[in-house]
């Protein structure tokens, strides 16, 4: 399975020709987390093989609802420590004495750095560089002919003595937990020589050096770090946020010149004759771990997504303040633009094809903008006059589908995202078609929707109703990007591109009131004609009588 940054395989054979084994393993990726487990059932313990799924499950369900503020190390020990009291205690209750045992290796990775420990025999190994490491430490005695007999293990007495771990882990390196079933087989040499198999390929390739008849369950998780997530390593960085800014200060030589935003966290600034924009992190970032997050996020895709549509972006090396740097655009915002005039046809279609190319370009990473609007959209002018666009405010681009995006400015949301539904292609279509409606009008199809209300919304006006320099396919594009019904909407960006682009393939876009000779007058006159005759015919029949 390939998870990001990460790709991972776990499999388990159970020992001679049985069916089932003591052994249990998961991995699950629980938001910026991979975790990985492999539990070992004491076969000597009647309940071996409930212990070591209990234990794993028991893990994996724990990570997923742990305070945000604990530390990875806190988090383990406490798990690991509270598992081993609930089934030491079941025991004792249950039987009479331990029954409740299992070993235990588990690791988690959090950007460059892991995180682990281990109870009783089951190992992990790191390979880098062509050289396998084991990072964890066996509890099993050291005289010959007990190496079998554990010291630790879980539920093996009220106490537990955790072997804990951290590493900085690096691009290609290959981490294998494993239970004893494969180290006991394969030397630590044969497991250099074939770490680089899958964990099913590497359990078999054990199994085929004893004719497939297993002495043990034997068990492997391998997890292969492909790229290091630098969204990690940006937020561990221990950078100062900065509590006040002032006009005329010098960070990192760059001179703050003028706030561009009233809380002042986004500056325009000069170094060696060149205008750029700093952009600094938010005081809450400070203690706040999901605000860091999301600023984090925001520099990240300032800095990764490198297209026209966006003004260039980098994270200095040696910057001493948490924060990042943009191109300086000289022109100013949509919403800006537009208070003063309305915008031209032809520049609303420059818009479209912009917004559009943009929406598409991100759908191909999985992400969408989350926040189009004029207040979002830098208008410039190229060396003939024209207007060009950019798009700014990488503050809420998200992945394509989420719905626990808050994304978004509620005049330009569609009716679904009111509702709850994942934020889409077809709801940035919306987003998209008020734009266009407002930057051609002055007026929003729905009306200016206020935070934290859930709107009604009733078919919007005609936009050639505010402004008759409207085309009718233009029109239609537009109703169509805004209609309620995600049904009678655009799909795809795609879709609305090729009719921006050919406004001779547009169909007049109508909605469900229309009457008959709104949507099709030919066919209207047609049937009237058709009425008219018959009843002429009638008339003269009866005057012929």
């Amino acid at each position: 399975m390939i998870k990001g940054n990460i790709k991972t395989s776990g499999f388990t054979l159970a020992k001679r020709k049985e069916l089932t084994g003591d052994d249990f393993y998961d991995v699950k990726t629980i938001g910026n987390l991979s975790v990985a487990i492999v539990c070992d059932g004491v076969g000597s313990a009647d309940y071996g093989a409930e212990a070591a799924k209990r234990t794993t499950e028991y893990l994996i369900n724990n990570f997923k609802i742990r305070p945000k503020s604990w530390s990875i190390e806190k988090s383990i020990k406490t798990f690991v420590t509270s598992i081993n009291a609930i089934l030491y205690q079941e025991s004792q209750i249950n039987y009479e004495r331990s029954e409740l045992i299992t070993t235990l290796a588990i690791v988690v990775i959090e950007g460059h750095r892991l995180y682990g420990a281990n109870v009783g025999d089951s190992r992990v190994y790191i390979h880098r560089d062509n050289l396998l490491n084991q990072i964890s430490v066996d509890h099993a005695m050291d005289e010959k002919g007990y190496e079998n007999v554990l010291t630790q293990a879980i539920g093996i007495d009220k106490d537990v003595e955790i072997h804990y771990f951290e590493n900085t882990i690096q691009e290609k390196d290959k981490i294998l937990l494993c239970s004893d079933g494969l180290y006991n087989i394969m030397s630590e040499e044969k497991l250099e020589e074939n770490i680089s198999l899958d964990a099913c390929r590497l359990v078999k390739k054990a199994s085929s050096l004893v004719h497939d008849n297993l002495p043990d369950d034997t068990t492997a998780v391998v997890i292969e770090i492909l790229k290091i997530d630098e969204r990690e390593i940006l937020k561990r960085q221990a950078l100062p946020i900065p509590e006040v800014l002032k006009e005329g200060e010098v960070i990192d030589g760059y001179l703050l010149e003028k706030s561009l935003i009233q809380n002042k966290r986004t500056w325009a600034c000069k170094k060696k004759h060149k205008r750029y924009v700093l952009k600094f992190a938010p005081l809450e970032a400070e203690n706040d771990i999901t605000m860091l997050d999301l600023f984090v996020k925001e520099a990240w895709n300032a800095k990764r997504l490198k297209a026209n549509y966006f003004p260039k972006a980098v994270i200095p090396k040696n910057r001493t303040k948490r924060y990042y740097v943009m191109q300086y655009l000289d022109g100013e915002s949509l919403e800006a633009y537009i208070q003063k005039k309305q915008l031209s046809v032809d520049d609303s279609v420059e818009l479209a094809k912009t917004l559009l190319a943009m929406g598409a370009y991100l759908v191909k990473q999985d992400l969408v903008h989350g926040d189009i609007k004029p207040h979002n959209i830098m208008v410039l002018k190229d060396s003939e006059g024209n207007l060009k666009f950019k798009i700014i405010d990488f503050g809420n681009i998200t992945e394509i589908f989420s719905t626990n995006s808050k994304a978004g400015t509620p005049s330009f949301l569609s009716p679904q995202r009111f509702q709850g539904e994942a934020i889409s292609e077809t709801s940035e279509i919306f987003s998209i078609g008020v734009t266009l409606y407002l930057a051609l009008t002055k007026k929003y199809p729905y009306g200016e929707i206020e935070p934290f209300t859930n709107p009604y919304f009733k078919e919007a006006q005609k936009p050639s109703k505010y402004n008759n320099n409207i085309p009718n396919w233009l029109e239609s594009i537009i109703l169509r990007a805004i209609a309620i019904s995600p049904d009678k909407r655009y799909e795809h960006y795609s879709e609305m591109l090729y009719e921006i682009q050919k406004p001779e393939k547009v169909k007049p876009y109508f909605n469900e009131n229309s009457s008959i000779i709104e949507r099709d007058p030919v066919l209207f006159y047609r049937i009237g004609f058709t009425l008219m005759s018959i009843l002429n015919i009638i008339l003269l029949m009866l005057l012929l009588k």
